[in-house]
């Protein structure tokens, strides 16, 4: 599928997606609370289809109408032996749910792309090697079989919070107490924040008894909600980009008391016109391919912290410097560091490549529209952001997509 753009500039304004992250986090308290819950505000992404997917093979009943999802909780203990649970594409989906599925002591498989099991689970593993847990990773499953007992956690917080909250959202609802201490450095610490704060919305308390040591009492339920999905700052720092590039944008539905580490872009954005600022992404990398493409627009920057983008849904650095090449733009990328060296876009001779990650293209898109040109595998947006291209049309970009199935 292909998105091919002619020069334009986005005028208007725009309503900021519902956030996928606490989406994920919102529907999954919905599933383990005990009664009727209703999350109001879900967009249709396949990173949270895959969450639904999930409860509803955990025995979860649900209605989706709108961008409403009334669900009926889960019982636990009627989880069907064998089940499978499909998370797609979606790493947030896999590692929210492993500890979920080891509270009912069945076989519980999980699918999904080869790409997706290939990303670590390293700690999820060491925990089951120790607890006498089925851990069986394949290219393109893993099954578990065992129950998570309660105790006291040690993981590393370099590598994933998604990990953390995995945690989180099961130990509460074993019978003893358990704490989980995160080893230093810790990253993407927002992320722990905001399913922290959804697990208050609905009921479940987490004490942070010193700094990064959770104490988490056992025998906790989950209350059903009538809530709604705020805005997400991950994808409206797409749509604010189109202002680096000359466009007058206002974006909506942004909460400004939000726990989302992304809603640093506005700053990142502005401290870009620095030369001689270097900008750390360890606490927000997934804003990494939308600061490059920025960094390309305003002259170059320089970033650090960048040593996560290798495992998500594609090396973003490596794809970034790929694709920002057919642009005219130069990216030396280190293990640890990357840096954007830019002295003005040129329309590109070739197609760009979407590498499979809905980051990507939009990073790109953002550039396309100053320059024209096109972009194959666009289809990618899907996974969080399915109505992106309709978005910057609605702005006044000029794009036609070609094969799209949205």
């Amino acid at each position: 599928m292909t998105a091919t753009f002619k020069p334009s500039s986005a005028r208007g304004t725009v309503f900021a997606p519902p956030s996928k992250s606490m989406a994920h986090r919102l529907l999954i308290s919905a599933g383990l609370s005990a009664k009727k819950s209703t999350v109001r505000g879900v967009a249709p992404s396949q990173d949270v289809l895959a969450t639904l997917d999930c409860l509803k093979a955990l025995g979860a009943d649900f209605c989706y109408e709108n961008d409403t999802v009334t669900i009926s909780g889960i019982n636990i203990s009627s989880v069907p032996d064998g089940a499978v649970l499909n998370c797609r594409e979606c790493g947030s989906t896999l590692r929210f749910f492993i500890p979920i599925a080891l509270l009912c002591g069945k076989k519980i498989t999980f699918i999904g792309s080869e790409k997706l099991f290939s990303r670590p689970l390293g700690v999820y593993e060491e925990i089951c090697k120790k607890q006498g847990i089925l851990f069986s990773l394949k290219k393109d499953s893993l099954t578990v079989c065992g129950t998570l007992k309660s105790g006291d956690y040690a993981i590393r917080g370099d590598i994933s919070s998604q990990f953390v909250s995995g945690l989180l959202f099961a130990l509460p609802l074993l019978k003893e107490s358990s704490t989980l201490t995160l080893i230093p450095p810790v990253e993407s610490r927002s992320y722990i924040d905001m399913t922290v704060s959804a697990l208050s919305q609905f009921g479940v308390k987490i004490k942070e008894k010193a700094k990064n040591v959770f104490e988490i009492g056992g025998l906790q339920s989950y209350l059903p909600q009538d809530i709604t999905v705020e805005g997400d700052y991950s994808n409206a720092a797409f749509l604010e980009a189109l202002n680096t590039v000359g466009g007058d944008v206002r974006v909506l539905g942004l909460d400004e008391n939000s726990l989302q580490g992304d809603k640093v872009f506005f700053d990142y954005f502005e401290r870009l016109s620095s030369a001689d600022e270097v900008l750390d992404i360890s606490n927000c990398p997934d804003l990494g391919p939308v600061l490059f493409a920025v960094a390309a627009v305003k002259g170059g920057g320089s970033f650090c912290g960048t040593a996560r983008l290798k495992i998500k849904e594609s090396d973003r650095a490596e794809a970034m410097k790929t694709e920002l090449s057919k642009l005219g733009v130069d990216v030396t990328v280190g293990e640890n560091t990357v840096t954007v060296a830019s002295f003005g876009l040129k329309p590109p001779k070739e197609a760009l490549f979407g590498h499979n990650d809905h980051r990507i293209v939009m990073a790109l898109s953002v550039l396309l529209s100053v320059t024209g040109g096109s972009i194959y595998g666009a289809e990618a947006i899907n996974k969080s952001f399915p109505d992106f291209f309709d978005k910057l049309i609605s702005l006044g970009i000029e794009v036609e997509t070609d094969g799209m199935d949205n």
